[in-house]
């Protein structure tokens, strides 16, 4: 990325139309260009991109999200948006069209080349968030009975229209997926070998209406530069590649980590969401939260005899409950992860639990003994010391399970587990830990006093 004083020094060359701009724009990354375009005002974007080629627009376009693509189209001339589409990869054209109105999409399409008509008409079809909808069709693939040699001239041929040639994959005359072949082995390869000889038939593959999560997943746990995309009589569509896959998975941890914290996310969410817009996706969350405290409150005016007794309860509330949300989050976001990643599963399900609960107990017990050593040193009341502790070494312990069972019970029942939200989980945390510390003040309290009694009983016979 270009220094700041060097991007105030090109915004000014460009506004001022000057060739040295045109000479500097040549040469910049694309996604050094996207990232200065944003800074630019929208009236003064037109001259930006008068400065740039259409294949260099599109290069552009391709680094930016869909939606800021389609607001920059919408300042060109029609006959300047057919020609970037033009020099756009298939699967960025079906994301910009999914961001148009219908009307737009479709006379825009109608202005392409036949060939590229009929093929996004078929792609437009497929769901947006499944294979079908993530995949390109600018692949390479390669017949069995080919040579090394003939396959090589086909990478040639092809391979500058597609989108990536790393993998060339192995068709028949059907294009049922036969094999797949790395261009790295096929350049190594003797001459007249036939590729039928040293391809992989053993293709990971994923199916045209497999969800994009799961695709992208896949894409990750196998460490794959692409995917190739089936239908139901294993015939090759298209492919699926690592960069398109990043992105869903960017987009589906952004809205988990959105749901975690009790919101209902939305493409710009951040600044383009109206008031009540932005409170509709929290007030489900909110409302849940409002009467799980109001129950929390219940049991604290249950309780209201023995903070009466012993002011000094009522300050250590706060402090049990603030930690033993944080650990039960913490757990939720570990399980969460967890799900997500596939790192769990039905092998060391129970390992984890176990563990996460053992943990919980590890660091029950150690704040369990500050806040204990804390209220002691304060109050000089052992009973006090006592209820305070162990209640913090309890709270922490089921504040972990908490945070791993819920998430776990979600995605059971075939719910999305980031909806356990952070928020929920503090509720559920907060009534549990107010039960353990009342009920283990009571106990003491009664406890101590009953000795007390019986001390002084003692005293009096003596």
């Amino acid at each position: 990325m270009l220094p700041k004083k060097d991007i105030v020094l090109l915004k000014h060359l460009v506004l001022n139309k000057s060739e040295e701009a045109q000479k500097i724009l040549a040469n910049l990354h694309p996604a050094d260009i996207a990232e200065i375009l944003d800074e630019i005002k929208n009236g003064n974007k037109k001259q930006f991109l008068q400065m740039l080629s259409s294949s260099k627009i599109a290069e552009v376009l391709e680094e930016l999200d869909p939606s800021e693509s389609v607001e920059i189209l919408e300042e060109l001339p029609e006959e300047e948006i057919v020609k970037i589409l033009e020099n756009m990869s298939v699967d960025e054209i079906i994301d910009l069209f999914q961001e148009m109105p219908t009307t737009q999409a479709e006379h825009l399409l109608a202005k392409l080349p036949k060939e590229d008509y009929e093929e996004l008409k078929k792609l437009l079809k497929m769901a947006e968030d499944t294979a079908g909808g993530l995949m390109t069709t600018d692949y390479v693939y390669i017949f069995a009975d080919e040579t090394v040699n003939q396959a090589i001239e086909d990478a040639r041929k092809f391979g500058q229209e597609a989108e990536t040639i790393y993998y060339l994959y192995v068709v028949d005359n059907k294009k049922h997926l036969q094999g797949v072949l790395s261009l790295r082995e096929l350049i190594a390869a003797p001459r007249d070998k036939k590729i039928k000889d040293i391809m992989h038939t053993n293709v990971i593959s994923v199916k045209v209406d497999d969800d994009q999560e799961e695709v992208a997943k896949i894409i990750s746990r196998y460490g794959l530069l692409a995917v190739p995309v089936v239908d139901d009589n294993n015939r090759l569509l298209g492919i699926v590649t690592v960069d398109d896959a990043m992105e869903v998975l960017e987009a589906e941890n952004t809205e988990d980590i959105h749901k975690m914290a009790g919101i209902t996310t939305e493409e710009d969410v951040l600044l383009n969401s109206s008031v009540w817009e932005a409170s509709k996706r929290r007030i489900f969350w909110l409302i849940v939260c409002l009467f799980g405290d109001m129950i929390s409150g219940k049991v604290i005016d249950g309780y209201s005899s023995v903070i009466q007794s012993v002011v000094a309860v009522a300050f250590f509330i706060p402090v049990l409950m603030a930690t033993g949300g944080n650990i039960g989050t913490q757990s939720l976001a570990l399980t969460v992860r967890g799900i997500a990643t596939e790192e769990l599963n039905k092998k060391n399900l129970f390992k984890f639990i176990l563990g996460e609960t053992l943990a919980g107990l590890q660091l029950g017990i150690i704040c369990g003994a500050i806040i204990s050593l804390v209220a002691y040193t304060w109050q000089q009341d052992i009973k006090l010391s006592a209820a305070v502790g162990l209640a913090m070494c309890f709270s922490l312990t089921v504040a972990s399970l908490v945070g791993v069972l819920i998430p776990l019970l979600f995605n059971l029942m075939s719910i999305d587990p980031a909806v356990a939200s952070g928020p929920f989980i503090t509720t559920v945390v907060d009534i549990i830990t107010l039960l353990i510390y009342f009920t283990l003040s009571v106990n003491l309290i009664e406890i101590f006093n009953v000795q007390n009694s019986i001390v002084q009983q003692i005293g009096v016979i003596v």
